[in-house]
């Protein structure tokens, strides 16, 4: 057969098969477009293509409910990838000796959180929290221990779900990674202001105390139906303290754990010289810490808009581009106020600390301001942790290698008063039981904004003082901190027995400074 005809058949076999090909093959119309697609044929019934009303209408309910499952998870696993950002915004932020170590924490902390969520943390957190209402409509999470004060019934903790036990619901399952990754976002920050003299060994008891009490108790009162929720309903401040996605229960419980760790600890040496003065210790990887920034913010956009719980409430809108601003004008502020008015050159570890600030401070409001609030928020962040870093390096004497506590503590705080302050009354009715939409200082209600700065006061209280219980009894009894000379040498080896940048020589004594 020559190779003309071979060509010629082929070609009308091309032809005969765009021409009739849908029709020879398919055993049904296509439907390119889409806009067939779903029909009666598709409701479940027990008479397929004739429903009933009851059939058609449970139908609508599950397709609801299977929005939100599906939001909360895809959401849940971006917050999940956040923690891939945290390890390169901390590892390059560091020192290249140490950066196997940073990393390992960062990677484990995961696995050992959730661990430790599993066996006790969600049980203590989210056991009392009562009907899952967008997820299913569960009722079995309904046992609080709660305490009679000011003759008003005051929630402190949960009972039902240990090990997941007794609870196998699929909304109940839902819930409980999307609050698992949450929870392991706080575990992360205090390996950022401890980072580069921690013993690997004491990290893994903090996380695992972590997981289990430290986080959920305080994520109880808020989140679980506990007595700060209950502010509103029982004392008439506002909606209770309100935390929509987490600057209170996860951004400032980290950040004063880092806090306390850090003072522990103690600073790095050659941080402080004797007069006090500080010296730098710059981080050896920028690029590695502004991808690992831009995954963060990514990250945020599952944080916030996931916090609606459900695909179907259409405010997650607002919430995502409130979010977004707020990073960009923290992100700007930061930039432009060390250009003009600290160092004369924009430092782009500031720019990635003013972005986080941003983001950190928007999550607790995020859902309850309007968009020029939020870009007020972000604005503030940015001046605000840098003022909060130089503050805490410079007169607290206190070394945060990556700037923690200034991002995630301070303006976590501020992102609970700042809703207290810009709440504009457009969403959120009915939330913690109160009546009506949730309402800050600037548009009449100062019972809100008060209820803002109990939450704030108590997260600083109780988290100070069972971080101080825990940080204390691991240095007693095994010790937080390495040798000065494994941490002269660097961590990775001593540590963890492999050497980060492996057929790299590094100059690991330039990366100390010499104290005066």
């Amino acid at each position: 057969m020559s190779k003309k005809l071979i060509f010629v058949l082929a070609g009308i076999f091309l032809i005969l098969g765009v021409t009739f090909g849908g029709d020879l093959f398919a055993y049904t119309n296509p439907d390119p477009s889409g806009a067939h697609v779903g029909a009666t044929a598709d409701i479940t019934a027990a008479k397929a293509g004739t429903p009933t009303a009851t059939e058609i209408t449970d139908q609508i309910g599950k397709n609801k409910v299977a929005i939100n499952m599906v939001w909360v998870l895809l959401t849940g696993f971006l917050v999940m990838f956040m923690q891939a950002g945290f390890a390169m915004v901390e590892a390059g932020l560091t020192r290249a000796k140490n950066a196997a170590h940073t990393m390992s924490m960062n990677m484990m902390i995961y696995p050992i959180g959730m661990l430790g969520f599993f066996i006790s943390g969600f049980a203590l957190m989210f056991g009392g929290i009562g009907t899952l209402g967008l997820l299913g409509g569960y009722e079995g999470l309904n046992q609080e221990f709660t305490i009679n004060l000011f003759g008003h019934t005051l929630g402190l903790f949960g009972m039902k779900g240990f090990f997941l036990s007794g609870v196998y619901d699929v909304g109940v399952f839902t819930l409980f990674l999307f609050q698992m990754v949450f929870m392991d976002t706080t575990a992360t920050i205090p390996t950022g202001s401890m980072a580069e003299r921690w013993k690997f060994s004491a990290f893994v008891v903090y996380g695992l105390f972590l997981g289990t009490i430290i986080y959920p108790l305080y994520g109880n009162w808020v989140w679980g139906g506990g007595w700060l929720a209950t502010l509103g309903t029982n004392f008439g401040l506002g909606h209770g303290h309100v935390d929509f996605a987490g600057s209170s229960v996860v951004h400032m419980t980290g950040g004063v754990l880092a806090l306390v760790g850090a003072i522990i600890i103690g600073p790095r040496i050659g941080k402080y010289n004797k007069d006090g003065s500080p010296n730098a210790i710059p981080g050896h990887n920028i690029p590695m810490a502004i991808v690992g920034a831009f995954i963060l913010a990514f990250g945020w956009f599952g944080f916030n808009p996931g916090s609606t719980l459900a695909g179907t409430d259409l405010r997650i809108s607002v919430v995502a581009v409130n979010t977004m601003i707020a990073s960009a004008t923290g992100a700007m502020a930061s930039m432009l106020y060390m250009w003009w008015f600290k160092t004369k050159k924009p430092d782009p570890t500031m720019m990635i600390n003013g972005l986080l600030a941003g983001l950190v401070a928007i999550t607790a409001p995020s859902a309850f301001v309007n968009v020029q609030a939020a870009a007020l928020i972000g604005l503030i962040s940015g001046v605000l942790v840098i003022e909060a870093a130089f503050f805490i390096e410079k007169v607290l004497k206190i070394d945060d290698p990556v700037g923690a506590v200034a991002v995630h503590g301070v303006n976590g705080a501020w992102g609970c008063i700042a809703l207290g302050l810009f709440a504009d009354g457009t969403y959120g009715d009915g939330w913690n039981g109160v009546p009506g939409t949730v309402t800050g200082l600037f548009y009449g209600n100062p019972g809100q904004f008060v209820a803002e700065l109990i939450g704030v006061a108590t997260n600083i209280v109780y988290v100070g003082i069972i971080g101080f219980t825990v940080f204390k009894l691991i240095d007693i009894t095994m010790g937080n901190r390495v040798s000065a000379q494994d941490e002269l040498d660097g961590l990775d080896i001593p540590e963890m027995g492999v050497e980060g940048y492996c057929g790299i020589k590094l100059d690991k004594n330039s990366e100390t400074p010499l104290s005066k």
